[in-house]
């Protein structure tokens, strides 16, 4: 049989290639020699670096990225050195993490070509990243080194966070700063449209292998997202292999693609530069991208050499470089002696934190007198970014008229207490969790004009999130052909690219992002995502004092009641993968039992404005039960976390003990059908809901020994239909936890079965409760007689 080639299907984006014959005209070769210098100042500081923080960083990717972005920010942003936080600014986000070193050094040298001359675009010190906040590479806020409390140092974390200026998100965990990059791309197209600021994100070939990475770029390519950007560093080399992609006729050690290939795939428009050491066709390239600027995301491709020119090349360079202030490492410094006639001080004496941070600082000493005393060098940088400046004015961004008002949920006229007729339920109907959750949501985008985009991993019916967009144009989401439906669609079966991208969305400032999945599949898939959300925000509040931008964790058809679907899918196990895992303030979760709950916790933690929030809702229609008829209180009680169905008299005799109940599933039962067998039996018991964990240990202590003392944990059981950690803050002692029933009580995964069954064969079910809770009330009983 004959074997065709297979050829890609028609494109969207276009596809060129940049080389020295294909370039229309040639960088004047002053510009080429300012750029030259001052690329030879950013490596040799990527190698100070290094050689001051031994065995940490990884100067490799941070020098063969060097071009790329000195072309980034110096030829091609429209931004304001003056002002990190500014909206309508271009982004350079670097997606590449462990790039940090490079981050670092380039900074503090733009900081030095305007502190040089053009000192009136230099914003508040805080606000800047000085020469002398490299002493902070890779150090603790405790260091207590002289020159780093002298001079103030920041401590610049081993990969970016949002404590330093112009970064906007925390990166370098595989593959989420892509999709998070990319959010940041979805923010800025849906608040400014047509002047949508250009979202530039750096990554390099080993990046882009994870898979929420190739995720992330259907996403965007479908969504025609415009306004990316992205850089790839390729050069080959990771930090096992110096051959990564297939290159030609060579395959790859790990994919059988190249970032070409990959890209175009994807539908991007994609440039490939045959030499990313050479800035004239770097520039040339960039220039090409605004030129031919159409309705697909676009992608540069730049060969380059990792550790070029450092001594040490390709996968050895990655992680690792010179030994401390070794012969290999002086021999880096001589092309800058050379060049600039200047000596670096070699060390000499005891190797104490004071001696090295001494010689540290002494060596940047010496490159800010290099460019100090080559006033040109700093001229021509500075030059670029006043017109940088200048040009982002020009631009006159505006946001759309129409745009989003977030603000519009965070004021004081929504109030847990008072729940809309849209999100109330009238006693006796049927209504879903996650269809209250979804109309909730609705409210909230409509109050704020579309704040909420809302996408899930090919379940966005199912799970209910669609119900958010409804009143909004129909269909999903294209920046050009559908910009404003509110409707997201990520790839696919796509939790890890929709995390980072819900995530990333939340970071720009001026949307919530909301993403469902199943429970079993979204809480682990994306809680790296959360994590490194978390840490962004929490790096943000520090270094400028905003508040925390959350995004909605949607762990949808949570729990046992999702049984016909097998033990697959019907994980208990969800909840504790988030509850208790996260400093608190930065996740709250959210665990109803009653439809009505669902909006008075929405709003409870969206008032307390953490990272991230994450409902758990289950797919089975439930009973809208009358709380008063029943003697409960109202649902509006949920707001702090933890209520009480009943209280018992602990001065009365018998007195039988504490009950803590969480989770829908068991819940329910146990109010339609143990709750009157307990009021029947007489039992004189405080019975305890917990709607939200986070929300309770948000209270006041006085106000939490109020609602749940010490001694009733100390004496409790629980029932809930998750696992028995996630009541181990209610439950202490070891009697209590023994007799409580949860869904692992069996030691083994549950069946598949209809909801009632899986229940059943947890001991979940009524006479299981009843059961359990008998026999403790009992034993309670006889205890409180001895």
């Amino acid at each position: 049989m004959a074997f065709k080639k297979l050829d890609f299907g028609p494109r969207r984006g276009y596809y060129t290639e940049i080389h020295p014959d294909t370039m229309e005209s040639q960088v004047p070769d002053e510009t080429r020699k300012m750029y030259d210098d001052y690329d030879l100042i950013y490596r040799t500081l990527c190698g100070i670096l290094y050689n001051f923080v031994p065995k940490s960083g990884h100067p490799g990717g941070s020098i063969s990225s060097g071009r790329i972005v000195e072309g980034i920010l110096f030829s091609w942003m429209d931004y304001r050195m003056s002002d990190p936080e500014c909206l309508e600014a271009d982004l350079l986000s670097y997606a590449a993490g462990h790039k940090a070193m490079g981050l670092y050094a380039m900074w503090a040298l733009r900081n030095e070509c305007a502190r040089i001359s053009r000192p009136q675009l230099l914003p508040a010190e805080k606000r800047q990243l000085r020469m002398e906040d490299l002493l902070g590479f890779r150090r603790n806020p405790t260091q207590e080194t002289p020159l780093f409390k002298k001079f103030k140092a920041k401590p610049l974390d081993g990969h970016p966070t949002p404590l330093t200026p112009f970064v906007k998100l925390s990166t370098g965990a595989s593959g989420v700063g892509v999709t998070t990059s990319f959010g940041l791309g979805y923010g800025a197209m849906d608040t400014f449209g047509k002047d949508a600021p250009t979202v530039h994100v750096l990554e390099g070939e080993g990046g882009m292998t994870p898979g929420r990475v190739a995720e992330a770029m259907a996403a965007a390519a479908a969504a025609q997202l415009w306004n990316l950007v992205l850089h790839v560093d390729w050069n080959q080399s990771s930090i096992d292999s110096d051959r990564v992609c297939r290159d030609g006729d060579k395959p790859g050690d790990y994919v059988q693609w190249s970032p070409v290939e990959f890209c175009y795939l994807h539908d991007w428009n994609v440039i490939s530069v045959e030499d990313g050491k050479d800035i004239g066709q770097v520039l040339a390239a960039m220039e090409l991208a605004k030129k031919s600027r159409n309705e697909q995301p676009t992608a540069i491709i730049y060969r380059t050499v990792k550790g070029w020119q450092y001594g040490i090349e390709g996968r050895k360079s990655h992680g690792a470089g010179h030994d401390f202030c070794s012969e290999a490492y002086y021999n880096t410094l001589k092309p800058l002696e050379k060049r600039f006639g200047v000596t670096f001080p070699q060390f000499a004496g005891e190797k104490t934190p004071v001696n090295i941070e001494k010689n540290f600082f002494d060596n940047l000493m010496v490159l800010r007198k290099v460019l100090e005393d080559n006033r040109e060098i700093a001229d021509f940088f500075g030059e670029c970014l006043s017109r940088a400046d200048k040009d982002l004015t020009a631009l006159k961004r505006k946001k759309r008229q129409d745009g989003p008002d977030l603000q519009a949920l965070y004021g004081n006229s929504l109030k847990a207490e008072e729940i809309p007729a849209e999100c109330t339920y009238e006693p006796g109907s049927q209504q879903t969790l996650r269809m209250a959750l979804g109309e909730t949501l609705n409210y909230l985008n409509k109050k704020s004009k579309g704040a909420i985009l809302a996408a899930s991993a090919d379940l966005i019916g199912s799970t209910s999130i669609a119900t958010a967009g409804k009143g909004f144009p129909e269909g999903y989401y294209n920046a050009v052909s559908n910009p404003g439906s509110r409707l997201l669609l990520v790839g696919g079966i796509c939790e890890d690219a929709m995390g980072g991208i819900m995530a990333g969305l939340s970071t720009y400032g001026q949307h919530i992002g909301a993403g469902s999945s199943y429970g079993a599949f979204i809480a682990a898939l994306e809680h790296i995502t959360a994590r490194l959300h978390g840490i962004g925000q929490q790096a943000k509040h520090e270094y400028c004092g905003e508040a925390y931008n959350p995004w909605f964790l949607v762990c949808a058809h949570a729990g046992l009641k999702t049984g016909e679907d097998g033990p697959t899918h019907a994980d208990p196990q969800a909840l504790q993968l988030l509850e208790g895992n996260f400093p608190q303030g930065v996740l709250i979760t959210l665990t109803p039992w009653d439809p009505q709950e669902i909006y008075p916790l929405v709003i409870a933690a969206l008032k307390q404005r953490p990272a991230v929030i994450a409902p758990f809702v289950t797919r089975p229609n439930e009973k809208v039960f009358d709380r008063k008829k029943l003697n409960l209180p109202p649902a509006t009680a949920a707001v702090k976390g933890v209520y009480a169905m009943r209280r018992g008299d602990r001065s009365k005799s018998p007195y039988h003990g504490t009950l803590v109940l969480q989770g829908s599933g068991v819940t329910n039962t146990f109010v339609e059908e143990v709750l009157p067998r307990i009021d029947q039996a007489g039992y004189n018991m405080n019975i305890l809901y917990i709607a939200s964990a986070e929300l309770f240990s948000l209270l006041p202590q006085k106000e939490q020994n109020q609602i749940f003392p010490e001694e009733m944990a100390l004496e409790a059981m629980g029932i809930t239909g998750l696992t028995l950690p996630t009541l181990y803050p209610w439950v202490t002692s070891r009697e209590g936890r023994n007799r409580s029933v949860h869904a692992f009580g069996r030691s083994h995964y549950l069946g598949s079965g209809q909801a009632h069954k899986v229940l059943e064969e947890a001991r979940l079910h009524s006479e299981g409760q009843w059961k359990a809770i008998s026999d403790y009330a009992a034993w309670m009983e006889k205890k409180g007689s001895r």
